[in-house]
């Protein structure tokens, strides 16, 4: 029932930046928690980061310093500012929210750093 909408993968070079976003549709309540995980070729899906709506946060340790996850409760929305990416950081990220204990995702959209 809940619908999330990722923007803002593309093509980036080693040292840049990007920021995705996230909008969320659907009933808002009971939601505990928003946030992006990533899958690189090859790869298992792993956390990148999640805010949850007391505004608790936690990063994976290879992103800590690096990206910021930031929620709008008012907007529904969800983004990741990601600087100083490197190649390890291609992966699609998929934004995920947490409804009443039931973990929900959305298409994924593709980051390509270059160097």
């Amino acid at each position: 029932q809940v619908q999330l909408v990722e923007s803002g993968g593309g093509l980036v070079q080693a040292g840049g930046s990007l920021r995705l976003s996230c909008a969320a549709s659907g009933s808002m309540l009971r939601v505990s928690a928003m946030g992006w995980y990533r899958q690189a070729p090859g790869k298992q899906r792993e956390l990148v980061a999640i805010v949850t709506s007391g505004g608790y946060t936690n990063y994976a340790d290879s992103v800590k310093g690096r990206f910021t996850i930031s929620r709008d409760n008012a907007k529904n929305t969800v983004d990741l500012q990601m600087n100083s990416l490197e190649h390890e950081d291609t992966a699609v990220y998929y934004c995920s929210l947490v409804k009443s204990g039931v973990n929900y995702w959305g298409s994924g959209t593709l980051v390509t750093v270059s160097s």
